[in-house]
């Protein structure tokens, strides 16, 4: 089963990226493996969630504890040649989104 990110009490960051995949690899699986290690080593780091289904469309939610921490990963040179490549060759079209959590709350069947 799927763990989903746990998250601190709000008020936190999230990036939503919504992607359109373009067909085959590339070498996108493994430069998405690497970007999810290297995200979770960057100061203020709080998780992920990502899905993707059969056509392509994916998204992918990430969680820091502030836009400074946003804007740090944005600057990482690493991730700027991740994010390079995909315009290159991994997305159709993508749209990113970052927005403030107010509130937030789940549930966990025991």
């Amino acid at each position: 089963m799927t763990k989903l990110a746990k998250t601190p009490p709000p008020p936190y960051y999230v990036v939503i990226f919504s992607t359109l995949r373009t067909d085959g690899d590339h070498g996108y699986a493994a430069m998405a493996e690497k970007m999810d290690a290297l995200a979770a080593e960057q100061p203020g780091y709080l998780g992920i969630d990502s899905v993707r289904d059969a056509s392509g469309f994916g998204i992918t939610n990430s969680y820091w504890r502030d836009e400074e921490s946003v804007l740090a990963w944005k600057r990482n040179a690493e991730h700027t040649l991740a994010r390079d490549l995909g315009r290159e060759k991994w997305y159709q079209c993508y749209e990113l989104r970052v927005a403030r959590v107010e509130r937030a709350y789940g549930f966990e069947r025991k």
